[in-house]
């Protein structure tokens, strides 16, 4: 049986399972696929390159190594990973810089009607900061993407020192995503043999000291999953995904996204987007582009984020560049499309904290003389 036949057994074979969280609130039987958006097809390209549903726009906020608005700060290359935080009656966005030795992230600040107010560095001196994650009190988890890298816990109103964060384990990190509930932090690895971590805090909201812990499964796609501690979360002598035996491997962990009880994280070398559901304590896909009737919609899935109607919205690494829409009854659609940037990537989908803006970067552009990375707004009619 080749790959997708295979998958598409064991997946009915496992039977519907319901999810605590709002996202998927109704039976889950399959991974989903192909359907007609809730916003309609995309449109011609817009101004910026930009194919859009009806009644969208997008606006560029910033380009690598070019100041920002009418600041002196000039953007940083290879932009990545980002989130959105309140800062007054506006808004933060975060973006981190995958450059080698001299990574880390950078701010943009808005004001309530969404001007530039500044822009400034987080975090510097760091190693191909790729992605991260919001923590419920307001800081920014910045992660290096290479060997026995490290998670930094930065500040997005750029008010205090970013801090490194050791005991959240040294491997090759992803992203990170906070659990209030349970009062942990879920982060991926990506490696082709990664592995899928959480870490407790000895204190909520204190990431100085705790406990990191190693996904325990078994080989298949789908089923109930356990946790175990990682030894030695130095990484040294031995990686940290190698310490605990029966840990399950994930094909190059990138994105990661809580909401409700769920945490949804995407794997690159398969094209996935699994479900932990937090509450039951198993694993299921939500999609696959193996298990997919017809031409995938959905292909180099990476950075991953949450609306608040619900729908996840994920990124191409490649692909034909788009953003996908995930909804909650299980369709897959293209959300928009960048033209003209096929050997770039799509990343650091965020939402504004009020749910009417989308931001997200081009992470090399355009080739040529005037390449660089570019950070994009879309606003519109986004379903709350």
């Amino acid at each position: 049986m080749d790959r997708r036949t295979l998958l598409r057994t064991s997946v009915v074979a496992a039977g519907a399972v319901t999810f605590s969280g709002s996202l998927w609130t109704g039976a889950f039987a399959a991974p989903a696929q192909p359907g007609t958006g809730p916003y309609g097809p995309l449109g011609s390209p817009d101004a910026n390159g930009i194919a859009l549903p009806g009644g969208f726009t997008s606006r560029i906020v910033a380009r690598s190594r070019q100041r920002v608005g009418s600041t002196s700060y000039r953007w940083h290359d290879a932009p990545d990973g980002g989130a959105c935080f309140a800062a007054g009656s506006g808004w933060v966005y975060v973006s981190n810089s995958e450059i080698s030795i001299t990574g880390g992230a950078s701010a943009i600040r808005f004001t309530a009607d969404g001007g530039i107010a500044s822009a400034y560095r987080i975090l510097s001196g760091t190693n191909r900061n790729c992605a991260g994650g919001a923590m419920p009190w307001g800081t920014w988890l910045s992660c290096e993407e290479v060997n026995r890298g490290y998670v930094f816990e930065t500040d997005p109103l750029g008010g205090t020192v970013a801090v490194r964060r050791s005991a959240m384990g040294r491997f090759c990190h992803e992203a990170a995503a906070a659990d209030p509930v349970r009062r942990v932090i879920y982060l991926t690895e990506d490696e082709t043999n990664g592995c899928f971590y959480r870490f407790r805090p000895s204190t909520w909201a204190d990431l100085s000291t705790g406990v990191l812990e190693v996904l325990v499964a078994g080989t298949g796609t789908s089923g109930p999953v356990s946790w175990a501690q990682v030894p030695d979360p130095d990484g040294s002598p031995a990686l940290t995904r190698d310490q605990v035996s029966g840990a399950k491997r994930f094909n190059g962990g990138e994105g990661c996204h809580y909401a409700d009880g769920v945490c949804w994280f995407t794997t690159k070398g398969d094209n996935r987007v699994w479900a932990y559901d937090a509450v039951n304590q198993r694993i299921d896909l939500a999609y696959d582009d193996s298990l997919v009737s017809g031409t995938p919609p959905l292909t180099g899935v990476d950075n991953i984020t949450g609306s608040h109607g619900g729908d996840l919205y994920v990124a191409e690494d490649g692909g034909n560049m788009e953003i996908c829409l995930i909804t909650p009854d299980e369709r897959v659609a293209p959300f928009l499309r960048i033209g003209g940037q096929s050997s770039s990537e799509i990343c650091g989908p965020a939402f504004s904290p009020d749910g009417s803006r989308l931001y997200f970067s081009s992470q090399r552009g355009t080739s040529g003389a005037s390449s660089g990375g570019i950070t994009y707004e879309v606003r519109g009619p986004f379903r709350s």
